[in-house]
């Protein structure tokens, strides 16, 4: 199938604009998995093998995600659980409906394998997801909500906005993730300053009861800053962090490089990674970590989790090589266990430093 796509689908898709493709490809899946047969075809040609995993105290049947921002209104939930995800986050999801930024606002590099989105949180509000995440049918994997700040929302007022969206959406998730990492909602990134986000992450856990709350942090930091960040939220009480959100730097000058936003993809791999070993490195491998940016296959997968990462997720892979690539790396993370030796992913998990 990946061959397939790669061959028919993906030139197609090329020729459209990037977010009308990203659109379609979500009604495709929900219309696809909306009959019992059509998730019997999604299982026979994707699910892959269990390769199963315990963190933040939940059950994975295996230790890959959907990033956040492919399914920002959590549409097409249960098509991605059949699919074969070990788990799902859906959003960013802000207190205050918005538009987003203006079109266009996602672009695609086949050169680079990677996308730039500069999509600014356009999403439904709190209010219409809580409705919405009520009425739908829960994932039996674990969900998580990403959780953003309306962009009329002052900086000083920005944990009021978080804790919203949690209070109204928690009820129907397992966990949330704190973004205070796009850089595209004005000053966001500025929140990731060690009293703002105290101050989030305090009124956030005001509502999420017994449920996870992680911390999404962006690529682009000094690596003291991120060691900061780790040890105020780790304080505070966090389960976990996910790094890393987009860039904003590039790996050339050619036009599409010259669009603003984040850049997500092959060029974000090395960092990602130089991040998560930081971050396992200073908490010597007790904090749990989700591990995305540039994984396109199973060795990128090996390489995030034997650096420190507990789970970890995709986006652009999806878009460039198609849902095969859930299969392809999960069954080839379970291939390379066995050859190892190894009897289960954690015993997996920061291997390269010698945990």
């Amino acid at each position: 199938m990946g061959l397939g796509y790669s061959l028919l689908v993906r030139p197609f898709l090329a020729l459209m604009d990037s977010e009308k493709a990203h659109r379609r490809a979500i009604l495709g899946l929900r219309i696809t998995s909306f009959t019992v047969f059509g998730r019997m075809l999604l299982r026979v040609l994707y699910r892959p093998r269990n390769v199963e995993s315990e963190t933040f105290g939940m059950n994975f049947s295996n230790p890959l995600g959907l990033a956040a921002g492919m399914d920002k209104k959590a549409e097409a939930m249960r098509g991605w659980e059949t699919l074969g995800f070990g788990f799902i986050e859906v959003g960013g999801i802000t207190e205050h409906e918005q538009d987003g930024n203006p079109k266009p606002r996602m672009f695609r590099s086949s050169k680079h394998d990677a996308l730039i989105n500069r999509m600014g949180f356009n999403n439904p509000g709190s209010a219409k997801m809580a409705l919405h995440l009520s009425k739908c049918r829960k994932p039996s994997i674990p969900l998580f909500l990403n959780v953003g700040k309306s962009k009329v929302t002052s900086l000083e007022d920005a944990h009021l906005d978080y804790a919203k969206t949690v209070e109204l959406c928690g009820p129907y998730v397992d966990g949330f993730v704190i973004n205070v990492s796009s850089p595209n909602t004005p000053n966001l990134r500025e929140l990731q300053k060690d009293e703002d986000l105290a101050r989030i992450i305090e009124a956030v856990q005001e509502h999420s009861g017994d449920k996870p709350v992680l911390v999404k942090i962006a690529p682009d930091l000094e690596d003291m800053q991120i060691k900061s960040i780790v040890d105020t939220s780790r304080s505070l009480g966090c389960a976990g962090i996910v790094a890393t959100n987009t860039t904003i730097s590039r790996p050339d000058e050619s036009p599409i490089m010259s669009e603003n936003g984040g850049l997500s993809g092959r060029p974000l791999k090395s960092r990602s990674t130089e991040v998560i070993r930081l971050i396992a490195d200073h908490t010597d491998g007790n904090w749990p970590i989700i591990g995305v940016g540039g994984i396109a296959n199973s060795e990128d997968a090996w390489e995030k989790i034997a650096n420190g990462a507990s789970l970890i997720q995709i986006y652009s892979s999806m878009v460039f090589n198609g849902a095969s690539v859930i299969k392809d790396i999960v069954n080839g993370l379970d291939r390379k266990l066995k050859s190892k030796g190894l009897t289960n992913l954690h015993e997996a998990i920061g291997i390269a430093r010698g945990d």
